[in-house]
Order: structure tokens, then C-alpha cells, then sequence
């Protein structure tokens, strides 16, 4: 009964929120409150100032850019994976942006909505490099380190009775805790999604060498925004502001010939994503600048990923799945047309 009013009390807020509309909010407040998370490197980290870096925090900067003009208009909100969804359903935050896996249970039956993913990921394991193990089936009787309320603490028990594997879970409620865990040794390998594992371990210890990141994944962790259920204006500019930053990247849109662009392109996809043709941007509630407000400060897909997490960054990923569709990759807008 406690659970059913609980959640019922989270449905009616986000119902509430909802109707009372999230752009609005948002534009009366000034100030677009993002959940993030505090501790993940190359997508959601403070600095020594506070400042939060990272490929969500410039997204959430993004959405602040498109919204209000501002990319620096952006409180975090650091949140564990136990609360990062009740802070979006009771109103906390206005989108979250956490390295949250988008899942069936989690798109149906929350209230909340997910978005376009924004980085394709896979759960990983990590080791360290001279206990011999290089493959996951090399972690049979193994114990491993896991964060509670994680999509990872689910798929370690379906993929070990899948493929008749035993390893212990030992489960911590904080992912920073977690890390030390492991690095204290308490734990034979450590999973999480493979780029956050990437970020534990090039920026956690002196010596990132001694450990071994496997180059298997056990799962399909489609990372995105997740928005409240109810409000599809406020969810279709969060959409739209992903695919305006890969179709920008598409189109060779970038922060330094954005203006140029504006001013000379006779390119109708560049014309219109500018806000030089068309009238795109009130048909979602912002001014017709709104991409190239977005653009001049954040720059593009392109320039997101690799700042953050590509080869200008401490964890240095390739672009892989998370490379264009004319690249072989998955990122693939839907035509701004």
C-alpha cells in the first residue's frame, strides 16, 4: 500500500508539472535544473571550481542555450542511480541527464518518457591486468562489484544463469564507493557501463595500466534524457536539441563557422537548422535562432563527443557505434526538413 501511494503521489506531480508546462517553468524560473550525475568523467563531472564537464552537462547547457538563450543558465543537481528518477517524477529537476539506460520498464512504467539516445554503450567488466583473466567467462567464481538500482546489478544474474556462469555480487549503494572498492581490491572485477569504467580507471588510480578493461559486453545500455510523461512540448525540444547536434555535425555545422554559416550557407538543411529559412522554431515554442544559439556554444555531436570522451579527452573512445550513420556508425538524426 505504501508503494501504490508513493507512486501514486509521483503520478499526480508529474500530472501537475505536466499540465502546468515545463517550458514555461523553466523560462520563468531563468534557470534550467538538470539532474546529473556528480562523479562520472567525460559525461557528468564537477571540477575543482564546481563547474560541471562532461557530454551530459554540455547537453544540459544545450537544452539552457535553446531554451533561454543561455548555455551558462544551468543548476546541477548531483543525484545516485537510487534517486535520479523520484527527483524527475517529483519535479526536482526539470530532465535528467545521467547515463541512464533506456529500457522497456523504465519508458512504461515510471511516467517519465525516454529520449533519443545520445551515447550507445554495453556493460563492461573490469580487472586487474595480472590476474590472467581476459574474457568474461574467465570470471566464473568470481566477485564483482556492482552499484544497487543499476540496470548492470539486473543483467550480471540474467547473464550468469544464461551462460552458467557464478560469480557473488558484492552490491554497494554508491558508485563511488564502488570504485574504491575495487581499487582497495575487495573485489575481483568491477562492472558498469564500459565508458564509465573507462573513466574510473584512466582518472581513479597513479597507474591506469594495471588494470584491464575487457573488450567484451554483456548488454545493450542505450544511454539518453529521460523527461516527465504528459508534457510532449517539453520533450520534443529535448529530442529535437540531440538531433539538431548530430544534423549540424552532418552538415559540417560547427562552433567556429556556425555565424559564417548563418550568414553565407545556400544549403537548405543548413538554412533551415539555422533558422535562416522556415519557421522552425516556434513550432516548438523557441525563437528561430534557437540551433544556432545551441551550435556557437556547445558545438556539435561531433565536438561533444570528442572533447569529453574522444581522443581530446582523458578517456580517449573511439567513436564506434556513436560514430554517423555515413560512418558506419548508429547516430542518425531525423531530417530537419
Amino acid at each position: 500500500m505504501k508503494r501504490f501511494l508513493l507512486a501514486a503521489g509521483f503520478a499526480i506531480a508529474s500530472a501537475t508539472l505536466a499540465q502546468a508546462g515545463t517550458l514555461e517553468t523553466v523560462k520563468q524560473r531563468g534557470t534550467l535544473v538538470c539532474g546529473v550525475s556528480t562523479g562520472f568523467v567525460g559525461f557528468s563531472a564537477p571540477d575543482e571550481n564546481g563547474d560541471f564537464h562532461g557530454l551530459d552537462a554540455d547537453y544540459c547547457h544545450a537544452i539552457a542555450a535553446a531554451v533561454l538563450g543561455d548555455a551558462a543558465k544551468v543548476r546541477f543537481i548531483g543525484l545516485t542511480a537510487q534517486n535520479r528518477f523520484t527527483a524527475l517524477q517529483s519535479g526536482e529537476i526539470d530532465v535528467l541527464l545521467r547515463n541512464s539506460s533506456e529500457t522497456y520498464q523504465r519508458a512504461v512504467s515510471m511516467g517519465l518518457r525516454i529520449g533519443p539516445v545520445n551515447f550507445y554503450d554495453g556493460q563492461g567488466f573490469a580487472v586487474k591486468r595480472d590476474s590472467g583473466i581476459d574474457k568474461v567467462a574467465g570470471l566464473n567464481g568470481a566477485t564483482v562489484c556492482v552499484a544497487r538500482g543499476t540496470t548492470h546489478q539486473v543483467t550480471l544474474g540474467e547473464y550468469a544463469r544464461a551462460h552458467n556462469i557464478t560469480w557473488q555480487p558484492v552490491v554497494f549503494e554508491r558508485v563511488d564507493a564502488m570504485y574504491q572498492a575495487f581499487f582497495a581490491g575487495r573485489c575481483d572485477a568491477m562492472t558498469q557501463d564500459a565508458s564509465a569504467l573507462a573513466g574510473a580507471v584512466g582518472t581513479g588510480v597513479p597507474n591506469p595500466a594495471d588494470y584491464l578493461i575487457l573488450s567484451e559486453t554483456i548488454s545493450k545500455e542505450p544511454l539518453g534524457p529521460f523527461t516527465r510523461n504528459g508534457d510532449d512540448a517539453w520533450s520534443n525540444i529535448i529530442a529535437w536539441v540531440h538531433y539538431c547536434l548530430v544534423e549540424a555535425e552532418e552538415a559540417g555545422v560547427t562552433a567556429a563557422n556556425a555565424d559564417e554559416q548563418a550568414k553565407s550557407s545556400d544549403t537548405p538543411v543548413v538554412r533551415r537548422l539555422l533558422g535562416k529559412a522556415g519557421n522552425f522554431g516556434s513550432l516548438i515554442g523557441l525563437d528561430n535562432g534557437w540551433v544556432l544559439t545551441v551550435i556557437k556554444a556547445v558545438g556539435n555531436y561531433g565536438e561533444i563527443f570528442e572533447r569529453n570522451v574522444g581522443a581530446a579527452s582523458q578517456l580517449k573512445l573511439s567513436r564506434g557505434r556513436n560514430a554517423l550513420w555515413t560512418e558506419g556508425g548508429l547516430m542518425y538524426a531525423i531530417p530537419f526538413t
